[in-house]
């Protein structure tokens, strides 16, 4: 096959092109240029895409012996990443913006223009793995490492794009994978892995965001009561779940700490209370995406995942004309609008993706 690996400059998608080419294909590597400011270089562990990476993408390519390429993509990640991830925030939701650049940049304009210069699939380091059932089609499992499992941010994935997709490393716990590009003479084998947002170096989500939205003023307010606790400067300051960082001085009359219960957009108003009043029982979630081409049925029993690591309970799932309801058979916390939920196949393993909704509203 003709394998265009998507290389980051990483350890992993360096890995993963290596694996590639081992097995015989014809891979040729290329440098996603994700940053409009692309002469920035990374901080540590923090961002990615950066002129620095790019250096490490062509060296790993140049050891693997293979072509390599940087192609620009920096206004269709910022128009279908950054710009999401903001305006998400605006409207008082909790995107995941890496959820959002495999569904629009790695899965759909790469791959779009790699199926158009005749490439059969895309190889990339996700941590995940891909089989097929009985009939053919391509099956996104979990990785066997479960701290590095990237099913999750995955699951946004269509059947046409998995069956053109390729996750060499799904099968191979972190550390061997870091054994193995040492063994290769892979010059990033210790380096860091990128952590937080990708387009926020510093970190600093918070400031960020202001710079995008300004000051946006609001209430602060107690549910129970709908006492004005405080004010804040936008709701882009807050996700449900949230405890630190409320500027709330006094504790909840039980004496514990307050939580984001609910941000209002339109009011400003951020609602918190008692981490009980966290529990969610049933979720409600829109344009639904599913991995094996359709809804395994009118109703059906599945594990459901609302975080990329965390956040899993056995539920109910059931499909319908707006979108999909989701009832959770033991409640889950800290599950806010703009996150995905990924559905589970409720087999042995409990491995298997079934698709993914973006949450619209909690019960």
């Amino acid at each position: 096959m003709r394998v265009l690996a998507a290389m980051s400059g990483g350890v992993d998608s360096a890995v993963a092109a290596a694996r590639a080419v081992d097995a015989g294909h014809d891979v040729v590597g290329v440098h996603l240029a994700l940053s409009q400011t692309q002469a920035t270089l990374r901080t540590g562990s923090r961002g990615c895409c950066s002129k620095e990476d790019a250096g490490d993408a062509r060296r790993a390519a140049d050891v693997l012996g293979i072509p390599f390429y940087v192609w620009d993509f920096a206004t269709q990640f910022t128009e279908a990443v950054v710009d999401d991830f903001v305006a998400a925030y605006a409207a008082g939701q909790t995107p995941n913006p890496c959820l959002r650049c495999n569904e629009k940049i790695k899965f759909s304009a790469l791959l779009d223009r790699a199926l158009a210069l005749g490439f059969d699939a895309v190889c990339t380091g996700h941590y995940a793995r891909l089989t097929q059932d009985p009939d053919g089609v391509a099956e996104l499992r979990r990785a066997v490492d479960p701290d590095k499992d990237q099913s999750y941010v995955l699951a946004v994935l269509t059947r046409h794009q998995l069956a053109h997709a390729m996750f060499p490393i799904g099968d191979t716990p972190k550390a061997q994978v870091r054994a193995e590009a040492a063994e290769r003479g892979l010059r990033v084998a210790d380096k860091p892995d990128s952590h937080d947002i990708c387009f926020i170096p510093s970190g600093d989500t918070q400031a960020f965001l202001t710079e995008r939205l300004g000051v946006r003023p609001g209430a602060i307010v107690d549910d129970a009561t709908d006492t004005v606790l405080a004010r804040h400067n936008g709701v882009h300051e807050f996700t449900v779940g949230q405890r630190k960082g409320l500027g709330v001085a006094a504790p909840a009359a039980d004496g514990r700490p307050r939580y984001v219960l609910g941000i209002e957009p339109v009011s400003g108003t951020v609602r918190v209370g008692s981490a009980a009043a966290l529990d969610v029982h049933a979720i409600e979630a829109g344009a639904p995406v599913w991995s094996t081409g359709g809804a395994p049925g009118e109703r059906f029993a599945c594990v459901a995942q609302v975080r990329a690591h965390g956040g899993l309970a056995t539920a109910v799932a059931e499909p319908g004309p707006d979108g999909l309801h989701v009832e959770l058979a033991e409640p889950l916390r800290g599950v806010a609008p703009g996150q995905a939920v990924a559905l589970y196949r409720t087999d042995p393993a409990g491995d298997v993706v079934l698709g993914s909704a973006t949450i619209t509203a909690t019960r």
